[in-house]
């Protein structure tokens, strides 16, 4: 491939990227056509159930689509979904070729789009730009080949570890710029989660101010069903959703007073805990894509245990604690070796309003299908066995 192959596919990423929040449970997808050296189309797939993206480049270059090249971020669909197939679009416009970045894993897709256009005589190539094409959509790729969905672990903590002083009190260790930051995140995800301890101790609300493109769902980890009714978040229960996941240990006059006041109450017989598998399975089922893990220790550290942080975005503020406590961002038994503890990958690093905010990814074994994408003659089986199939 030539650098203005490179370019015109960077382009492509660049409008996927704009429909980040708005097309979960589908992926974000960007397509460029270039006819002559020139861009004539452009497109994103810009809401769920929305056109997708090589509709809307094809749409925006009209007849200069024939003969074009079409530069797409995943391979076109082939199947009648909430909209008809791409494929279909992209014959019927007389595009001469197609470079895709990666295969789409989804089974209705996984390589029939390609095969449909070469069947056609349109030439597909496939691979460029195909590691940044899958994290763009390692969050749709997770729950297609998991059933689970992707998790962000958030926290903010002081320079010498600490969550909150030994009281409880933790407003508020970031910074306003920090919190905005964390807001803007809220906004792309399908549900934020937290523990009871962390409701009980700071009454969060647990939306996104401003509101994003999402509204996320609250979720509580409370097996006991120990939700004050007075809390903000039941009080705002018929305003934005509230799910509360609960074991065999929660009475049941507890969870029919929070159904009563507009929660939704999650039961998983037969544990005294919630288990996280069962949960995530659960929250699979239901198409979330996105979930945001803020704690407290002892949540996030369950999800570790289970092998279960996809990704980490932590604040660490200029703030010196100093407590002997056990208020740290993740507990739980640990590893034995240091060189047993899970090490980020694609790290990056930033100040923000004084704070210094880490981002990066955890290596996870699902993740080893994304290098394949991108590959001609790779065969991925997945087991989808639970995994909802959506367009």
């Amino acid at each position: 491939m030539s650098t203005s192959d490179l370019a015109w596919m960077n382009l492509a990423l660049a409008e996927a990227e704009r429909g980040r929040g708005a097309v979960e449970p589908n992926p974000m997808v960007g397509a460029v056509l270039v006819r002559e050296g020139q861009v004539v189309g452009l497109g994103h797939h810009a809401r769920f159930g929305g056109p997708h993206a090589e509709v809307m480049a094809l749409r925006n270059a009209a007849e200069a689509a024939r003969g074009a090249t079409l530069y797409v971020t995943l391979e076109p669909c082939c199947h009648h979904g909430k909209t008809p197939p791409c494929t279909a679009a992209i014959l019927q416009a007389g595009v001469a070729k197609v470079v895709a970045a990666i295969r789409d894993p989804f089974p209705r897709v996984d390589g029939g789009g390609m095969a449909t256009l070469r069947s056609a005589g349109v030439p597909v190539d496939l691979g460029l730009q195909a590691g940044a094409a899958a994290e763009l959509n390692a969050p749709y790729l997770k729950r297609v080949s998991t059933g689970l969905p992707y998790i962000t672990a958030k926290w903010a903590m002081t320079l010498d570890g600490k969550t909150a002083v030994a009281a409880g009190d933790s407003q508020w260790i970031s910074s306003r710029g920090s919190r905005s930051l964390v807001h803007q995140l809220r906004g792309r995800m399908d549900a934020i989660l937290v523990g009871i301890g962390t409701v009980l101790a700071d009454d969060p609300q647990l939306t996104a101010r401003p509101a994003g493109p999402r509204t996320a769902a609250r979720m509580v980890l409370d097996s006991k069903a120990l939700l004050p009714l007075n809390s903000r978040l039941v009080q705002t229960a018929h305003e934005v959703p509230v799910l509360v996941a609960v074991s065999q240990q929660a009475p049941a006059d507890r969870r029919q007073a929070l159904e009563e006041r507009g929660c939704e109450v999650v039961v998983f017989f037969g544990e005294t805990r919630v288990p996280i598998m069962a949960l995530l399975s659960e929250l699979g089922q239901r198409a979330m894509t996105n979930l945001l893990v803020e704690g407290g220790g002892k949540v996030l550290g369950s999800f570790l245990e289970e092998g279960q942080v996809d990704e980490v975005e932590a604040y660490i503020a200029p703030i010196l604690e100093g407590g002997d406590h056990p208020h740290t961002p993740a507990r739980g038994r640990g590893v034995l070796r240091m060189g047993d503890a899970a090490r980020l990958q694609n790290v990056a690093y930033s100040e923000v309003d004084g704070d210094m905010r880490v981002r990066g990814i955890v290596a996870q074994p699902w993740r080893s299908i994304l290098s394949e994408l991108g590959r001609e003659s790779a065969l991925i089986s997945l087991d989808r066995a639970g995994v909802p199939e959506l367009d």
